[in-house]
């Protein structure tokens, strides 16, 4: 070969792009045999079915959750994954309701639509009680209506206007929505302080407030649905601790019916009675809740760990299908399907199915902490005062060995829309390495591969501690309109096809990351924290 000839291939080497010259290798054979077995024997809806349909609402701490943890630890155990158990951690107080039931009795009998909030107590058989509307938003509120609200069902929101809606209630990511998802904005991981410190001012109060509601002898409180159209948004409320307060039965009634109670006092001047009925119990006989752990044990790097999950918790109207059974079952449908095709990786696969997310994402950082690492308690009385879903990261990480071993944990938590891509949280150097595995499936419109960071769910305990956590890209189907967190989070809102297709993406990457030589690249560990000697665990 000539000098010339050389120099130039030298040079068009050189010119050749940084994906090129860093090809990440894919195994199309396996892809293959990935979206046999996940396209026609799927067990997804199967999953779908005895998790949300026969199990139903499975609240932290509830019988519901427990029957659940027990079910997907048999499931997991007889598909043949190993070490499947129950991860305990701390939480407080069970609560599960029955029955509720709200009627005007006056000006006319009509039912109304409203639901209990979690973890505040039942009205011990029917009761009745005028309608009042108050404002309960600062102890001077609570010194205002001292000895006036005996007796009485506090209203406490003001009318919810109901809006024409112009954009559709269902609707999957348009290709120019998943161009502009993959534009990186360099303002879009500021935290939302004003946010916080609205959540830190309910938080201080509800402890006044149920002490207050309770010693004012009020019969209920009712508050506004965030949502329209008959739909209940509900969460949580009252007191976890066993021995804390709950304060008094607390209900979210939907919205049009909110609205025409506030109109028949303010408008019309009419007075108003309810009759309430809410069956509700709390569970203290286990303080605990339990995360579903087993694994698919690796080969020659074994001591290695590639994860993936979601959470199992949900709350208590609906039976938690979109939110989150989707991302269960694809997750358990993943390894279902590796198992199925005799995989043996060289990285051990485990996967984690979180309770206590809703709750601020408590499963996932009790698996971080006492796995991978730890930050000491926080000296501040203020912020140790706290729950720990409301602290700041603080303070130096303490790294265990497996921190080390650790390659990447994949969540899906999004609602049950089809995966479109993956957010990989800035790590630009994990950004060519899943955009080789998302090839494969550009005939299904999964290809979007994004800088951005995404919050809210499961992957964020692992992204805090220097570990690469990643959540998938969704469609949205109707899950922000109709079913986070309301009665319609059933599972005649979830698609099989995405799911299928949800549950062989999640099993490629999984077995591409639990095969390839080198582990995940990791972004630099967090700008606050001051790597420490490993610990023994």
């Amino acid at each position: 070969m000539s000098q010339r000839v050389l120099s130039v291939l030298v040079v068009a080497f050189l010119l050749l792009p940084f994906s090129a010259l860093a090809q990440e290798e894919v195994d199309l054979d396996m892809v293959n045999r990935i979206r046999q077995e996940g396209f026609h024997s799927s067990e997804v809806m199967e999953i779908v079915g005895q998790l949300s349909d026969v199990i139903g609402p499975r609240l932290t701490g509830s019988p519901g959750l427990k029957r659940a943890n027990e079910w997907t630890r048999a499931k997991l155990e007889e598909w043949g994954l190993e070490n499947a158990q129950l991860e305990g951690l701390e939480f407080g107080r069970g609560w599960s309701f029955d029955h509720a039931a709200v009627h005007m009795v006056q000006p006319r009998p009509t039912p109304l639509l409203a639901l209990p909030k979690a973890w505040t107590p039942g009205t011990d058989g029917p009761v009745m009680g005028q309608a009042m509307r108050v404002t309960l938003e600062s102890v001077e509120d609570l010194e205002k209506y001292k000895g006036k609200l005996a007796g009485k069902i506090l209203f406490l929101s003001d009318i919810r206007e109901v809006k024409e809606r112009t954009e559709p209630f269902f609707q999957r990511y348009s290709e120019d929505d998943l161009d502009d998802m993959a534009k990186f904005s360099i303002s879009a991981g500021r935290r939302d302080q004003a946010r916080r410190q609205q959540m830190m001012k309910r938080w201080q109060l509800s402890k006044k407030l149920n002490d207050f509601l309770t010693e004012e002898k009020v019969v209920a409180t009712v508050e506004v649905s965030s949502r329209d159209n008959g739909i209940v948004r509900v969460s949580g409320g009252g007191s976890r601790e066993v021995d804390g307060n709950p304060g008094v039965p607390a209900l979210v009634m939907a919205t049009e019916h909110y609205n025409w109670i506030m109109r028949l006092m303010e408008t019309h001047e009419q007075e108003v009675k309810l009759e309430l009925n809410v069956k509700a119990r709390f569970h203290d006989e286990d303080t605990k809740a339990y995360n579903t752990i087993a694994d698919i044990p690796g080969t020659d790097k074994k001591d290695e760990l590639v994860m993936l999950g979601g959470h199992i918790d949900s709350w208590h109207t609906g039976t938690g299908a979109t939110d989150n059974t989707a991302g269960v079952a694809v997750a358990m449908e993943a390894v279902r399907i590796l198992k199925a095709l005799g995989v043996r990786p060289r990285r051990t696969i485990r996967i984690g199915l979180w309770a206590g997310e809703e709750q601020g994402f408590l499963g996932s950082v009790a698996h971080v902490e006492n796995h991978f690492a730890t930050r000491p308690e926080p000296k501040d009385k203020k912020q140790a005062d706290m729950p720990r879903w409301m602290r700041r990261d603080q303070g130096p990480l303490s790294l265990k060995p497996a921190h080390a071993k650790f390659s990447v944990y994949f969540n899906l938590d999004n609602g049950g829309g089809r995966i479109r891509g993956i957010y990989v949280q800035e790590n630009a150097a994990a950004k060519h390495i899943f955009e080789a595995w998302l090839e494969p499936f550009e005939d299904l419109g999964a290809e979007t591969v994004t800088t951005q960071n995404t919050g809210g769910t499961d992957h964020l305990p692992f992204d805090r501690v220097g570990l690469p956590g990643f959540q998938f890209i969704q469609d949205e189907l109707d899950y922000s309109t109709r079913t986070h967190h309301t009665e319609l989070d059933v599972v005649d809102h979830l698609r099989s096809e995405d799911l299928m297709q949800n549950a062989v993406i999640m099993a490629t990457f999984v077995y591409h990351a639990a095969m390839r030589e080198e582990l995940i690249p990791r972004k630099p560990m967090p700008k606050e924290a001051v790597e420490k000697k490993a610990t023994e665990n």
